[in-house]
Formats: C-alpha cells, sequence, structure tokens
C-alpha cells in the first residue's frame, strides 16, 4: 500500500471541501487496512501506557462529520486496544438543562482529560458554530443577554465564537492538553447509501433518525460553514485534518496513523525513572519480600 502521510490531510492553508477527495484512490484490499491499523493500535496503546506514567499531558482528539461519516465506528476501532483506564469517550447531544445554565463551552471544558489520559469528543464544541448556526433558533435556549428572537442574533456572533473557540484551544494546549481534529470529510452519495443501509438491515434500523433526513436537507448549508470553520481555527497547536471517509477502514488507519506521529513529536514523554534512594535499595527490597515467604 501507498505510504500514507499524516501531513497530506493537515489543514495549514486555506481549504475548499468540494475540491478534496472524500475516497483514496488506493489499491488495497481490506485485510491489508486492518493489518496496518492492527500496527498502528497496538503502538499507541504502549505510547498511552507511558504517557500515563508520565502524567504531564492530556490529549484531546475531536471527531466531527456529517452523520453516518463514521465517528462511532472509529472510535471502537482505533482505540480498542488502550487500556480502559486511560481513554474517555464523550458523546456531547442537545445540552440538558443544567447545561444551559453554563456558557457553552462549559460542558467541555469539565471533561477535559486528565492529564495522562485521552478524551475523545464525539461531536465536539464546534457543534455550537455549526449546528447552532444552521438552525439559529437554537441559541435562544441559551438565555444570552440581549437575544429574545433570533433577529437579535448580533452579526459579528458567529466571528465572536469562532474566536472563543480559538482561546479556549489556545488555552488549554498551553496547559498540557494535546489537541487533534479530524473532520470526517463524507460525500452526499456515500451518506445517502449509509442511510439507506441502515433501513434495508434490519440490524441496523434502531441507527435510523427521521432527524438525519432533515439534516441532510441542509447539506450545502454544513460544508459551508464546515469550511468556514475549519479554515479559521486550524492552528499550529490544535490543527485540524480532513480525513476521506467514504472508506471507514481507511479513515481509521488514517486517524490511528495521525495520531500516532502526531505523539512522536512530544519526545518529552518517557516512563518515568525511580528515585536513587529507591534504586540504590532495590536489592534490600527484594530480600525484604523474598524473606516473607
Amino acid at each position: 500500500m501507498k505510504s500514507i502521510d499524516p501531513k497530506d490531510f493537515k489543514v495549514t492553508d486555506k481549504i475548499k471541501l468540494s475540491k478534496i477527495p472524500t475516497l483514496l484512490d488506493l489499491d488495497v484490499d481490506s485485510d491489508e487496512k486492518e493489518a496496518k491499523l492492527d500496527k498502528v493500535q497496538a503502538k499507541l496503546s504502549k505510547q498511552q501506557d507511558v504517557m500515563y506514567a508520565h502524567n504531564r499531558y492530556g490529549v484531546l482528539i475531536c471527531l466531527q462529520g456529517m452523520d453516518t461519516s463514521g465517528k462511532d465506528s472509529l472510535i471502537r476501532e482505533v482505540f480498542k486496544e488502550f487500556n480502559p483506564r486511560g481513554v474517555v469517550v464523550h458523546s456531547f447531544k442537545t445540552p440538558t438543562s443544567a447545561e444551559l445554565e453554563h456558557d457553552y463551552l462549559w460542558r467541555h471544558y469539565v471533561v477535559l482529560p486528565e492529564k495522562g489520559k485521552y478524551a475523545i469528543f464525539n461531536r465536539t464544541h464546534y457543534e455550537n458554530i455549526l449546528v447552532t448556526r444552521v438552525h439559529p433558533e437554537y441559541i435562544l435556549s441559551e438565555n444570552l443577554p440581549g437575544i429574545e428572537t433570533v433577529d437579535d442574533i448580533p452579526k459579528d456572533f458567529w466571528k465572536d465564537r469562532i474566536e472563543q473557540i480559538n482561546n479556549f484551544e489556545k488555552h488549554i494546549t498551553q496547559n498540557g492538553t494535546i489537541v487533534l481534529k479530524f473532520f470526517l470529510h463524507l460525500s452526499k452519495e456515500e451518506q445517502r447509501k449509509r442511510l439507506l443501509r441502515r433501513l434495508e438491515e434490519e440490524k441496523h434500523n434502531w441507527k435510523f433518525s427521521v432527524g438525519d433526513l432533515k439534516e441532510r436537507a441542509h447539506w450545502d448549508e454544513y460544508q459551508e460553514y464546515y469550511e468556514e470553520a475549519i479554515n479559521k481555527t486550524s492552528t499550529k497547536d490544535a490543527p485540524w485534518y480532513v480525513i476521506p471517509a467514504d472508506d471507514k477502514e481507511m479513515a481509521r488507519y488514517i486517524v490511528a496513523k495521525t495520531i500516532w506521529e502526531e505523539m512522536q513529536k512530544h519526545t518529552d514523554i518517557k516512563e518515568p525513572e525511580l528515585p536513587e534512594d529507591i534504586k540504590d535499595n532495590i536489592k534490600i527490597y527484594k530480600e525484604q519480600l523474598e524473606n516473607e515467604s
């Protein structure tokens, strides 16, 4: 298989989503993709153990994409070799009444990863400049001062939110959180096929929601707002990666390899060494324990 270079998917300049392929033209079968993913999974799992012991960084993985883009299965397959103590998944749905009593970033801030752990945001704080932009009436439930109707939303409201998100990510990266953001770039035709599959295969019926069709009707708007959000929030310390998502297996491998290669840049992550006074007395401690038996 042709070597995959994560840099090819990293957003470092303005992008146009319509110009980026949703499927890579690679002659590779499922077995090879699975084998490649297995190797990266194993390496990531070992690296996470070291990071846990090092206890200086947390890692935040942000996943965004249209409905059926494969976020859930990607989480299951990429992180399945992790020690359960080292990774926590948060799926953000409609804010609860308690969450709405705080600002929109609060519910994300309180579940940021602890040092030594990964947190995966399945849908993220970006919903606040995507879904709410397509459906601005949702903003009204936030009870913001001076906004009683959609017409009251200021002209620079979304620009300000984008700046707030950039500031939020800058703050957490400066305090030890490694942030990697992935947009699973799905074609409209592939989404149609996946939605049909949910209806045609009984075991997948439970996944179907009429809401998926309602949101599909806003496809062009979502593409426009995703593009703007990615262009304005892909930074050196919190980059976006646009991942071709029509092939789920390949998307999983690209995401896993990207995480692995990004983590290798943090060369200070090492297993802690025992203090010298303990090292010097290891023989004594062993004898102590051996004499107990």
